[in-house]
C-alpha cells in the first residue's frame, strides 16, 4: 500500500484536499480495510501517539480514532474538558505549542470552527478535525468512500440530503463538489447550509462538472438519487433550539413514503447516532435499503488513512 503525500499538513476541512488526494485516500482505506479484515495490520503509525481532545463527548468518534491508531502500530491519548488546562484558561495558542512537543498528531472534536483553525495554526503537528460546529470533514470522507465501495464512477453520481443544513452537510457539500458528484439538499429556509459554503462549493462543482442543489421540496430532491442522507435535527449544544427546529423539519424527514418517489434502488445513509422515528423511520433505518452501520465502519478505515498520510511521514 502506497501512503499518500498531501499538500496540507492539517485536515481542518474536506476543502483542503484535492480530488486526487481524495481518491489517493480512498485507495489506501481499501487496502488497509483488506488487511484488516484478513486480521493484519501495517505499524505505519508506529510509536506514534495522537492527543484527542474532546469538548464534545462521541461514541465513534473516539472509538474509531483510537482503536485506528492503535491498530497502526501508534498510541491515543484521550483528553477531555477535564482532563486539560483549556477550561481553566489556558489559551488554544499554548495548548498547541505544548501537545506539539509531545505528540505527532492532534485531533479536535469541539464546538468552535475557531478553535480547529487556531489550533491547527498554531500546532506544528498535524491537527485532525474529528467534528466541529460548522465541519465535519471525517464522516464526509466515510461517506463517500462508502458510496466509492459501490460506485466507482463516483461523477455518474446523485446525492440527495433531506433535512437540517448543519455541519454534516457543509462537509457533504464540499466533497460532492471536490469529487464532480451532484449532490440536492432539502431543507427548510431558516436551515440552509451557510450560503458561503454553498457558494465556495458551486465554484468547484462547476470544474468538476457537477451541481450543487438548494431545494424545498424533499420529493425533488430524492426523485433521482442513489443515496439518501439525514442527520439528527438537534446538535449537541442547540438544545434550547429543539422544539422550534422539530417544527421546521417536521416535513424533513426520511420515511417510506419518501423513498417511494425516488429511485427504488437508492440507498439511505445517515451519520448516526440516529433518532428513530424523528428525522428518518426506524424501518426505513432497519431496512435493507440502509447502510448506515458501512458508514460507521468506514470512518474506522478512512481516518487510519487520514493519519497515516498526516502522521506517517
Amino acid at each position: 500500500m502506497r501512503i499518500p503525500k498531501l499538500n496540507t499538513k492539517d485536515l481542518v476541512t474536506v476543502s483542503d484536499l484535492t480530488r486526487n488526494e481524495i481518491m489517493a485516500l480512498f485507495n489506501l482505506t481499501a487496502g488497509l480495510k483488506r488487511d484488516a479484515a484478513r486480521g493484519r495490520h501495517p505499524d505505519f503509525l508506529k510509536k506514534k501517539s495522537l492527543a484527542m481532545i474532546f469538548e464534545k463527548s462521541s461514541t465513534r468518534t473516539r472509538v474509531s480514532f483510537e482503536t485506528g491508531v492503535t491498530q497502526l502500530g501508534g498510541h491515543a491519548l484521550f483528553l477531555d474538558g477535564n482532563s486539560i488546562q483549556l477550561r481553566r484558561g489556558e489559551t488554544i495558542f499554548d495548548t498547541a505549542k505544548v501537545l506539539s512537543r509531545y505528540v505527532d498528531g492532534i485531533m479536535i472534536r469541539t464546538f468552535s470552527h475557531d478553535n480547529v483553525v487556531e489550533l491547527a495554526k498554531s500546532a506544528s503537528v498535524p491537527v485532525i478535525n474529528g467534528l466541529s460546529d460548522e465541519h465535519h470533514p471525517c464522516q464526509a470522507l466515510a461517506d463517500f468512500f462508502t458510496i466509492f465501495e459501490r460506485d466507482r464512477r463516483l461523477k455518474e453520481v446523485t446525492m440527495a440530503y433531506v433535512g437540517d443544513g448543519n455541519n454534516v452537510a457543509h462537509s457533504l457539500i464540499q466533497c460532492a463538489a471536490i469529487l464532480g458528484v451532484n449532490i440536492v439538499l432539502a431543507c427548510p429556509a431558516q436551515y440552509e447550509p451557510d450560503p458561503t459554503i454553498v457558494e465556495d462549493a458551486r465554484r468547484v462543482a462547476s470544474r468538476s462538472g457537477s451541481k450543487v442543489t438548494i431545494t424545498r421540496d424533499p420529493e425533488a430532491a430524492v426523485r433521482d438519487a442513489h443515496y439518501i442522507y439525514t442527520d439528527v435535527w438537534i446538535s449537541m449544544g442547540e438544545e434550547k433550539k429543539a422544539a422550534a427546529k422539530k417544527r421546521a423539519l417536521a416535513k424533513y424527514r426520511i420515511t417510506k413514503e419518501l423513498l417511494s418517489k425516488g429511485r427504488p434502488d437508492s440507498k439511505v445513509m445517515h451519520c448516526l447516532p440516529a433518532h428513530r422515528d424523528e428525522e428518518i423511520e426506524a424501518d426505513v433505518l432497519d431496512s435493507g435499503r440502509a447502510i448506515v452501520f458501512d458508514e460507521a465502519e468506514n470512518r474506522l478505515h478512512v481516518q487510519k488513512a487520514v493519519m497515516c498520510a498526516l502522521m506517517g511521514k
